[in-house]
């Protein structure tokens, strides 16, 4: 029998779906001395890999694995992630906020709560400019929806390849100051590498003109300081952040009352465990069969 240890804050509910599933030759353990298998949330299980003398594979139920390529934790064994259904999400967020802001909603529930009459000048996405920093699944998903609504979509990568038919253009990582000049909405999609360590600094702010800037990757990749500064010199016009150097974001953060700055507890997201027992159980099959594993994570390059 193939052993997996399950460590999840949805722990009932994944052994609920792997109970229901009988999976051949598979069984849930609660020993990690005889795991081989983890089905597991990364911040969760990252302090106690060592634990684990016989780990083979570990499936993510995250997008997000940074908690597990840190050098100093445990690296041989085979990672997987999660992908392919972040995309609609990742897009809802983004447009709720854009359209929010834009069309004024907030101050229309304050006025109706005071019985006030009053209309506000709004625009339309119509013609605006979508600068999408991270052109993978969600990226895409996000550049396919933004089209249909109207914008010019500029997508940033390492090759500065396009990635799909509706990027209009795409720019090397390298090139992301001039992208950023053309932006009114710039999004942030990149994993926390050491290459993207303190992406979106002073720099690169600097060349944005009235933006409105989402983080929905990592929050490695903003330096949090520069931000404050690109919100006063108007650089940004407004921030929505749900990923942060720092989680949960301390209390006496500077974000958290800036009036530029709209904050969420990183829900952009969420991994679904329905969704993630899918992609899990295709590569079960895969790793009883000895093929090789969807969504493979090269630790070296850190996705």
């Amino acid at each position: 029998m193939i052993k997996v240890k399950i460590v999840s804050r949805q722990q009932q509910r994944y052994v609920q779906l792997l109970t229901n599933a009988q999976l051949p030759q598979l069984e849930i353990t609660e020993d990690p001395q005889q795991a081989t298998i983890l089905l597991a949330d990364p911040p969760l299980i990252a302090p106690h890999l060592a634990k684990y003398p016989h780990l083979q594979w570990l499936q993510s139920t995250y997008a997000g694995i940074d908690a597990l390529i840190k050098l100093e934790i445990k690296q041989n064994y085979q990672l997987t992630n999660i992908r392919g259904i972040f995309g609609p999400l990742i897009t809802e967020y983004i447009l709720g906020h854009i359209l929010n802001h834009q069309r004024h909603f907030h101050q229309y529930k304050v006025q109706q709560q005071q019985s006030h009459w009053q209309s506000h000048p709004y625009q339309s996405m119509v013609g605006k400019t979508m600068v999408i920093i991270g052109t993978g699944t969600i990226g895409q998903h996000l550049a396919k929806v933004g089209t249909v609504l109207g914008c010019h979509i500029i997508g940033v990568n390492r090759s500065g390849t396009a990635a799909s038919a509706d990027f209009q253009q795409t720019y090397a990582i390298t090139n992301l100051n001039t992208a950023l000049t053309q932006a009114d909405y710039v999004i942030s999609i990149l994993p926390a590498t050491t290459g993207t360590d303190d992406l979106f600094d002073q720099d690169s702010f600097s060349h944005c003109k009235n933006a409105l800037f989402f983080n929905v990757g990592r929050g490695n990749a903003v330096n949090e300081q520069a931000l404050i500064m690109a919100l006063e010199q108007q650089h940004i016009t407004h921030a929505f952040i749900d990923v942060f150097k720092t989680e949960p974001l301390r209390p006496d953060h500077l974000f958290w009352h800036h009036p530029k700055i709209t904050i969420t507890p990183h829900i952009a997201a969420e991994s679904f465990p329905e969704q993630v027992f899918t992609i899990f159980k295709d590569n079960y099959f895969r790793f009883q069969q000895q093929q090789e594993l969807n969504y493979l994570i090269d630790f070296k390059r850190g996705y």
